[in-house]
């Protein structure tokens, strides 16, 4: 095993990471216009995942395991191995395959890089916007040059909030019960259809707060740690970890009155 297998460089898998998400990002836009040519459903029919997820998990492979083939990998669309090294790469290939898919340019790549079950590096690339979001442990996060920083709204009612549905027609109905409650007590609500962006707004102060449940590791690990390196909050309703029940990152100076609202109307039940 080599030295950088046995003492890896943030910065390093940082730069790896900028590499693949870019290309993999020139991939999507040369497809974009002509349209996935195979659509299929995953866990229900709007759960959907195209050619172009697969094709793009595949190119972002081949360059990560070229310079680091002893890592192991945890990606959207099926790769899921064991390496012998230090780095596991958490990998979404196209989150937001729904716009995707209709043709509406708002999703991303999202490619995160652990050392030792800790998030150290991260990457939300937004190939339509030529917007790259990254951030390394400890060290801040920034959008293309610039460092990013929340926002700090003086109370809940005038913070803009971000958020997203399941896929279960069932579990939606119930979250569209608790917007109802949420929305009278906020700025407003958005929904753009991609978790791993949503995070970055929240860092880039673009919104105020996040919440949503049921992504899984692969949408929020990157966007996540570029959203606390920001200074947002993020966590669940209890802690400072997100789950798959529920991921929220928050402005600091609304994020115990955003945690009760969500309690407050079950976010998380």
């Amino acid at each position: 095993m080599t030295d950088a297998a046995l003492q890896p460089s943030p910065a390093a898998l940082l730069d790896l990471a900028l590499s693949a998400a870019r290309q993999a990002g020139q991939l999507l836009l040369a497809g974009l216009g002509s349209g996935p040519t195979v659509v299929e459903s995953k866990t229900t029919r709007t759960d959907l995942v195209s050619d172009l997820d697969r094709a793009s998990e595949k190119l972002i492979l081949e360059v990560l395991t070229a310079s680091r083939p002893d890592d192991s990998i945890l990606a959207e669309e099926g790769s899921d191995r064991t390496g012998p090294s230090r780095v596991r790469w958490v990998i979404d290939p196209l989150d937001g395959t729904v716009n995707y898919v209709y043709g509406i340019p708002v999703f991303a790549v999202s490619i995160a890089a652990e050392i030792d079950g800790t998030v150290v590096a991260g990457v939300v690339h937004d190939p339509s916007r030529d917007e790259t979001f990254t951030g390394l442990l400890g060290s801040g996060s920034w959008l293309n040059a610039s460092p990013l920083s929340v926002n700090s709204p003086a109370d809940l009612s005038m913070s803009l909030v971000g958020t997203g549905f399941a896929y279960d027609s069932s579990v939606r109905r119930v979250q569209g019960s608790a917007m109802s409650e949420i929305l009278g007590r906020v700025r407003d609500i958005r929904r753009t259809g991609s978790a791993a962006l949503d995070l970055c707004a929240v860092g880039a102060g673009r919104l105020d707060a996040y919440f949503e449940r049921g992504t899984h590791h692969w949408d929020r690990a990157a966007g996540g740690l570029i959203a606390r390196e920001a200074g947002a909050v993020v966590g669940d309703l209890h802690g400072p970890e997100p789950t798959d029940q529920l991921v929220l990152a928050v402005a600091p100076s609304v994020a115990d009155a955003f945690r009760r609202l969500l309690s407050d109307v079950g976010a998380q039940d």
